[in-house]
């Protein structure tokens, strides 16, 4: 019978990431990472199964050469803290989960051998000593939180020398014991400084030279940083937003700079995407633009909320628009300012009705 390859990436920290952060926020942290490396999977690896912070792959009577495993490893490496670097520059959320989760690491275990099948409601999927002892691996004495583990075996399958290295790897023997069997392994520590990260959307800020068109100001019996989650959480959008048939998004996300939702209002879809603005050091913002309503040209809102207490805040709505031709500008002025001080009044006082309402209970 034919080797299979069993490749593990498994998110370092994850425990105590989870244990210590805001629960629902470092859900989607988590989300976010392990989408992250089953899209790098250029190997066309299955997928047995996700466990919890893992991913369970393998390659069905067939192991990688030696550059197709380290290119796949890499690979992986880059896309992680690459993701990493995409969260800590374009954050907006002043939670523990999202100003930690750049601090979260990724340890790889590839192994190989011969593979038995279990098949579950129609599932097929590894099973057996091999896929023990590829598990087993993730629990050794290397001292670092992010590196790349080769199983003896595999590294002798393919012919990879255990003192290999390259910009990215320099691999090292090490062993470990299960169960009173050694296990023979090589492994490289990763160094994120040498990895060609991907470029992605950087936020940046904007400004104005004007003041806003529109301007509401309203006090909440809430933390700053409580009140923040419910403008910025779309999946509360609909409870103090009223008017609109849905909203759409990515629930796997937590919004940040760049990230984009749709408001679909009497079946016409207006396209937001996530930007911020200078504000004072204790202030906290949340800002969306649009090109979607006509007539204007631009429309920027802004969600600037001041903390008061650990129980209370303030909350200053901007909203700044742009119209270059004439007709649109006279359209403003004489009808369309007028809607939209209404509708941005009905949605802070829903917002305040919502939020009181919630502490009260």
């Amino acid at each position: 019978m034919a080797k299979s390859l069993l490749f593990i990436p498994d998110i370092s920290g994850f425990t105590k990431f989870v244990q210590t952060t805001e629960v629902e926020h470092s859900q989607h942290v988590i989300a976010e990472l392990l989408e992250v490396l089953i899209a790098s999977n250029t190997q066309e690896l299955e997928l047995a199964e996700v466990e919890g912070d893992a991913l369970f792959f393998y390659k069905e009577d067939e192991v990688l050469s030696q550059e197709r495993l380290l290119a796949q490893i890499e690979t992986m490496f880059i896309a992680f803290h690459s993701h990493l670097k995409l969260l800590e520059k374009n954050r907006i959320c002043p939670c523990n989960a999202c100003a930690t989760a750049p601090e979260l690491q990724l340890k790889l275990v590839a192994h190989c051998g011969e593979l038995q099948y279990l098949s579950v409601q129609g599932k097929r999927k590894p099973f057996g000593q091999e896929v023990i002892e590829a598990h087993r691996l993730l629990k050794n004495s290397v001292d670092s939180d992010n590196y790349a583990l080769i199983s003896k075996e595999l590294a002798s399958t393919i012919e990879l020398p255990i003192y290999y290295y390259s910009k990215v790897f320099r691999f090292r023997e090490g062993q470990d014991d299960y169960d009173g069997k050694e296990v023979a392994y090589i492994y490289s520590l990763i160094d994120a400084k040498k990895l060609k990260l991907i470029s992605f959307y950087e936020g940046k800020k904007v400004r104005f030279e004007t003041p806003p068109n529109l301007r509401n100001e309203a006090s909440l019996p809430i933390s700053a940083p409580a009140l923040l989650e419910y403008i910025t959480n779309y999946r509360l959008r609909h409870l103090w937003v009223k008017g609109a048939d849905r909203f759409e998004y990515n629930e796997n996300e937590v919004t940040r700079m760049g990230s984009e939702h749709i408001c679909v209002v009497n079946g016409k879809h207006l396209d937001f995407v996530t930007v911020t603005k200078e504000v004072m050091g204790n202030q906290l913002v949340y800002g969306e633009m649009t090109t979607s309503p006509p007539p204007v040209d631009a429309l920027y809102q802004f969600y600037i909320v001041t903390p008061v207490s650990d129980t209370a805040c303030k909350l200053e709505v901007q909203t700044y628009w742009t119209a270059k031709s004439p007709l649109k500008k006279v359209l403003l002025a004489l009808l369309l300012k007028r809607v939209f001080r209404k509708n941005v009044a009905t949605s802070v006082r829903d917002l305040v009705e919502l939020v009181t309402e919630k502490v009260a209970s």
